[in-house]
């Protein structure tokens, strides 16, 4: 499908959902050669993940009052739906339009309302301090000198609220079986730990194994980092 073609049925199906778009396909928000990559590796299958919350996500907001959350990378929208549901106001960022497309679909189905937003976390214009959590579950953030997706992920947390970022244990050191992904080029949990000052309190930072949905990619995957960090102020 072209890129005009793809542009036009985005933008019909987000205005479907009764919530503006926030960077539509073609806008500044997402660099075309990012949203290409990911297009392509959702294109492969008709559904890429299992449709399930993530584990570490389930285990961590537990004993959280819903309010307001960013689901960074949302994918096909399980754990955007899952948090919808739950009472919490959900906003989630996806690169591919293809995989938005996807989770629109699943919360239509599920009759939850979403805000969706396709950008890049550093492009995606978010008001500061916005979200009491922001939820990242094994994020694809680009690595680059300014630290800048690190610094987008603090910048949205409010007062308050909660970073919650998980991601496979092992892989920031080492080439995954897929040949297309190169740790160096992505940031890792002890990157944001690293940039963390007296105007956060860690909860949780450790490795354990993972509660993992049945099914999907990254099935692979035994044991997770969990970094769960409270802005105080």
């Amino acid at each position: 499908m072209s890129n005009e073609a793809t542009s036009e049925s985005s933008v019909s199906d987000l205005a479907a959902t009764g919530v503006p778009p926030v960077g539509v396909p073609g806008g500044p928000g997402v660099d075309p050669t990012v949203q290409a990559e990911w297009d392509g590796r959702y294109a492969e299958q008709e559904q890429l993940w299992s449709g399930r919350p993530n584990g570490a996500l389930v285990t961590e907001i537990a004993g959280l009052t819903p309010g307001r959350v960013l689901d960074v990378g949302c994918g096909e929208g399980a754990d955007a739906v899952w948090l919808a549901r739950g009472g919490w106001a959900v906003t989630a960022l996806e690169v591919s339009d293809v995989a938005l497309q996807r989770a629109i679909r699943h919360a239509r189905d599920a009759g939850v309302e979403i805000r969706w937003v396709h950008a890049e976390l550093e492009k995606a214009e978010l008001a500061p301090g916005s979200f009491d959590l922001v939820s990242a579950q094994y994020p694809a953030l680009p690595r680059t000198p300014d630290a800048a997706a690190e610094r987008a992920l603090l910048a949205a947390v409010a007062p308050g609220g909660v970073l919650l970022l998980v991601h496979h244990a092992g892989m920031e050191t080492k080439h995954d079986h897929d040949s297309r992904f190169d740790p160096a080029d992505y940031i890792w949990p002890a990157m944001v730990t690293a940039l963390l000052d007296d105007d956060w309190e860690i909860e949780v930072d450790e490795q354990r194994p993972r509660i993992a949905p049945e099914g999907g990619a990254g099935a692979h995957h035994v044991d997770d980092l969990v970094v769960r960090a409270r802005r105080l102020r």
